[in-house]
């Protein structure tokens, strides 16, 4: 098998979060040298110019990042209006930073039941989300919230402006009424 191949997918899947040498000798089972190896031969692959990405060292872990002297595209990408339109998933995403946050990714992750790493990454890219520090969690992964660019889009003055997420009393009764009218149908069922 090669683990050249092995720690670019790992690279790939741990995101935003990156990886510590010390994991990466973990995971593939390997010494210390052999992982210093392996990153330096993977990071010289990446520097070739027909390459648009490589590995970056930042935070204590290592991350795949996108080259800068490709900057001017990503920006096209980032300010094209076709992009202002928010998807469902982002939306979901904001949601859930703003009325939680500060909140990790791996926290929204469980939330939505579906991996968000993707998400965030275009959220912070348009400016609606960042990073709010560390978390003290096991490998201290990155906190978000949200942003003025988010107040400013979604026309709020502070985020105590959200409209609260509470059920309406109204809403309690109704699902009240449905469970004791189920159980009444059932009596008479059995009579």
């Amino acid at each position: 098998m090669d683990l050249k191949g092995v720690l670019e997918g790992i690279l790939f899947v741990v995101g935003d979060e990156g990886i510590t040498l010390h994991k990466i000798v973990e995971i593939l089972n390997i010494s210390m040298e052999e992982a210093k190896n392996l990153l330096k031969e993977l990071k010289s692959a990446y520097e070739k110019e027909d390459r648009g990405i490589r590995i970056s060292y930042l935070g204590d872990a290592f991350k795949l990042t996108t080259k800068q002297e490709h900057k001017e595209y990503y920006e096209k990408l980032v300010e094209n209006p076709e992009n202002h339109l928010l998807s469902p998933a982002a939306l979901e995403v904001l949601a859930i930073v703003a009325y939680n946050q500060p909140i990790t990714r791996i926290e929204i992750d469980e939330m939505r039941g579906i991996s968000s790493s993707h998400m965030i990454r275009r959220l912070v890219a348009k400016g609606l989300l960042k990073e709010a520090g560390k978390s003290t969690m096991p490998g201290r992964p990155n906190l978000y919230k949200t942003t003025s660019d988010f107040l400013d889009y979604f026309g709020l003055a502070t985020i105590n402006d959200l409209p609260s997420i509470n059920m309406a009393k109204n809403d309690l009764e109704e699902e009240k009424e449905l469970f004791t009218s189920i159980y009444k149908e059932e009596d008479k069922i059995n009579e």
